[in-house]
Formats: structure tokens, C-alpha cells, sequence
């Protein structure tokens, strides 16, 4: 096995490259005698490259705060039963996340319990693993967190710029309660500061023709759907109740 000096080793940790050290030290001798030095480099930067991919994608999965850290679109269940396309399911699972780069947005629409959180939180996880920042947050949090910091200095401003700067933002419980004033102006500008740039994922009970009504059914309301409609996505999660399936196959 490679051993490198106390010395050596402090200065590279204090350069960054702590998962080279690593990769050096565990590197096995009798798998790379008689290797090129090039070739041995090759591979010492591969595993040290490795390891550090894998720890910022758990670093990015951690802090987005999903509802679900182990989902996965791979593992759904009961989706012919459920009315899912599985084309569909498929296409956003594409390894390139295809939809982010298209800056397209996804709507998951169904009864209470029909996976649409789990089916957000499947979307975002994928996204971090292929090192986006994406970030889940329920409407009532989201509209709380607006209402705590728009009245600081430089408040409405830091809010809108935080939750327009992620790559991919899961917004659950859309339009659960309908929203007043000072929430709709919000939705409109960060929709606005989104659109064309990132994508957006709405998970609600909500059918396309009741969201005009519950949004105030004004200009805001024109507004907002004008920046949601065009490129989104629409997918229907049917009426099966995944949390009782779930608790029966746990019985």
C-alpha cells in the first residue's frame, strides 16, 4: 500500500485534496506494479474524483430537505394501477435530467395520498445526483418563510433570491389555500425571476382549470399561469392512496 509522509499529507489536506490522500493511501501496490506512473496518476484522480462527486451529491441531497431522501423513480409502485405514464416516468428519469436542461416544468396532480410528494421528492434527488441544487419546501412553509422576511431590510429581496437561484425547486401542497395579496405579488416575481431558466415542480390536488379561480382569478392569477403553463409537463398521480398500500404491505 502507498504511504506518503506526515508532512506531505498536511499540505495536500490544507490545498482541498483531501479524497487524493485518501485514494493514495489506499491505493493497492500489487494491482498497479509495473503501471506507467501516468497511468497510476489516472487512476489515483479517478478514485479521489469519485469520492468527492459522492460526497457533494449527498451534501446537495441533504440540504433539500426532501420529504422523501430515499425516494426513487425507479422503485414506484402500482404504476399501471395508478393511471402513471410510464413514458413519461421514464423520460424524467433520463440519467441527463432531459427536462432540467430544457427548462421545463412538471406538474404531479391527484388525491391526497396518491404519491405526489414522494414522486417531488423522486425528481429532486435526481437532480442531485447529477450535482444540481434543488430544494423541496411545502407552499405553507414557503408562504411562512415569505411572510418572516419581507418586512426586514432587504428581506423580499433575499427571499426572491434564494429560491430563484435553485436548479430545480419542488413547491408541494400548491395552491392547497388560496393565497392573498402579498403572496400572489411573490408567486409572480419569482415565477418570473424562473421562467426560461430553471425548472419548477408542482405537486397539488389541483386540476389545470381550478388553478385561474384559486389563484384570484385576476391579472396576477393571468400572470402566474402564463409563466407556469406553456412548459410544463402534466402528469396525473390517479386516486390510490400510496400511504394506505404502503402501510398495508408493512403489516
Amino acid at each position: 500500500m502507498t504511504r506518503i509522509d506526515g508532512e506531505s499529507k498536511r499540505k495536500l489536506r490544507e490545498m482541498g485534496v483531501t479524497s487524493l490522500v485518501d485514494a493514495l493511501e489506499t491505493q493497492d501496490d500489487t494491482l498497479t506494479l509495473g503501471m506507467p506512473f501516468e497511468e497510476r496518476i489516472k487512476l489515483l484522480v479517478d478514485d479521489a474524483h469519485a469520492t468527492f462527486t459522492h460526497a457533494k451529491v449527498e451534501g446537495l441531497i441533504r440540504r433539500a430537505g426532501l420529504r422523501y431522501p430515499n425516494a426513487d423513480l425507479r422503485k414506484l409502485d402500482l404504476i399501471e394501477q395508478r393511471g402513471l405514464d410510464r413514458g413519461i416516468i421514464a423520460q424524467l428519469g433520463t440519467c441527463t435530467c432531459t427536462f432540467i436542461e430544457r427548462r421545463q416544468n412538471v406538474v404531479f396532480q391527484g388525491f391526497t395520498g396518491s404519491g405526489k410528494s414522494y414522486l417531488g421528492s423522486a425528481l429532486a434527488k435526481q437532480a442531485c445526483q447529477h450535482r444540481y441544487r434543488a430544494h423541496y419546501i411545502r407552499m405553507p412553509d414557503l408562504e411562512e418563510a415569505w411572510a418572516a422576511g419581507r418586512d426586514k431590510p432587504g428581506g423580499k429581496e433575499k427571499f426572491l433570491r434564494k429560491y430563484a437561484a435553485f436548479t430545480l425547486l419542488v413547491i408541494d401542497e400548491w395552491l392547497l389555500d388560496q393565497p392573498d395579496d402579498n403572496t400572489r405579488s411573490m408567486l409572480l416575481e419569482l415565477l418570473e425571476r424562473r421562467y426560461d431558466t430553471t425548472s419548477t415542480v408542482f405537486c397539488t390536488q389541483y386540476a389545470k382549470k381550478d388553478w385561474h379561480q384559486r389563484l384570484g382569478s385576476g391579472v396576477h392569477a393571468d400572470a402566474i399561469m402564463d409563466r407556469i403553463v406553456h412548459r410544463t409537463i402534466w402528469i396525473e398521480t390517479g386516486g390510490t392512496n400510496m400511504r394506505e398500500h404502503t402501510a398495508d404491505n408493512a403489516a
